[in-house]
């Protein structure tokens, strides 16, 4: 009874709303109407918000052509690992020695670390993106069938983000792909992990650097980050490519035995019983073999690619360097 209930308020707001909102928005309609249903959003003001979204071309090609996979990684790396982002990841560093080592006490992320993924994701603040959130996620959701799904999941957590940190949907700054603040976190991630670090009563990861250091630590932290456990090591193969050990992906779960047994070295390795991954990466002179604990994997939570992870991985090498310097 309640799902007919339910069926019927969707048909009826729909029929209220049909081709109101905004003709370039296949289905808004219906997505207005499940919002009203299900979180108790206004229809009308949906209805004006929506009006106002624009779809993006720009977004719909940047979403089918991102760095991670239109090119090698030595290519890749070459955006991050430069001598100035390494600096001022140094002098972030020291800006917010307190902030970083009270993240690191409770999460057990270290500095560098929290830092690299900033530099990674908005060079520390510098570049947190230049699309409104909302044409962001409208575009992808209704405009890109691909992920479609993925992103209309992440525009309800958006206007329910809104609502309870009382920001005016049409405001807020972000990617092509709707992430958002310092740390660039999704609307879902934002929920869900975002903390208030310097308890003034808001969680605020838009330009509370202190909020964002204490975010991305609880970030790592939720998604198995080891405490004082390494990340990657290189590999080297004594054998033939071990394809079905690669083809196994990001998550740990190669025993030792396994990878001696298929002439993967593991003299890099510090000991231990946990579990590991193998992947290559693209070098100009061909592939190289990495051993990745769950460290590497919990970076890859934070965006799906492993040349990513490597990137937040090198960069912390070289932020600590300058650091120490």
């Amino acid at each position: 009874m309640k799902k007919l209930t339910l069926g019927i308020a969707l048909g009826f707001i729909a029929m209220i709303n049909i081709a109101a909102a905004n003709s370039e928005l296949p289905e808004i309609d219906l997505f207005i109407a499940e919002m009203v249903a299900e979180h108790d959003f206004d229809s009308q003001e949906l209805t004006s918000i929506f009006s106002e979204v624009k779809v993006k071309q720009s977004i719909l090609k940047a979403i089918s052509r991102p760095a991670e996979k239109s090119m090698p990684w030595h290519k890749y790396r070459k955006i991050f690992m430069q001598k100035k982002r390494m600096d001022d990841g140094a002098e972030f560093w020291r800006k917010h020695q307190t902030a970083l080592t009270d993240a690191e006490t409770k999460y057990g992320v270290p500095a560098e670390v929290i830092i690299a993924i900033l530099g990674v994701e908005t060079r520390y603040g510098g570049n947190v993106g230049s699309y409104r959130v909302i044409d962001a996620l409208s575009t992808l959701a209704f405009r890109y069938p691909k992920r479609s799904k993925f992103f209309r999941s992440e525009l309800k957590h958006f206007l329910l983000l809104t609502r309870e940190e009382k920001l005016s949907p049409l405001n807020p700054i972000g990617s092509y792909a709707g992430a958002m603040g310092l740390g660039q976190f999704m609307p879902s991630s934002y929920r869900e992990y975002a903390v208030d670090f310097d308890n003034d009563g808001k969680r605020d990861i838009w330009t509370n650097r202190v909020d964002a250091i204490g975010s991305i630590a609880n970030y790592l932290k939720r998604h198995g980050w080891v405490a004082n456990e390494s990340i990657v090591h290189q590999a080297t193969l004594e054998g033939t490519i071990p394809t079905e050990l690669l083809a196994k992906g990001y998550k740990p779960t190669l025993t030792r035995s396994a990878l001696t047994a298929a002439k993967v070295s593991l003299a890099s390795l510090p000991e231990g019983d946990d579990k590991i991954a193998l992947f290559s990466l693209t070098q100009m002179e061909g592939e190289s073999y990495w051993l990745a604990r769950q460290n590497f994997y919990s970076i890859t939570r934070y965006n799906h690619s492993r040349m990513y992870a490597m990137a937040v991985k090198q960069l912390a090498d070289g932020i600590r360097a300058s650091y120490e310097k």
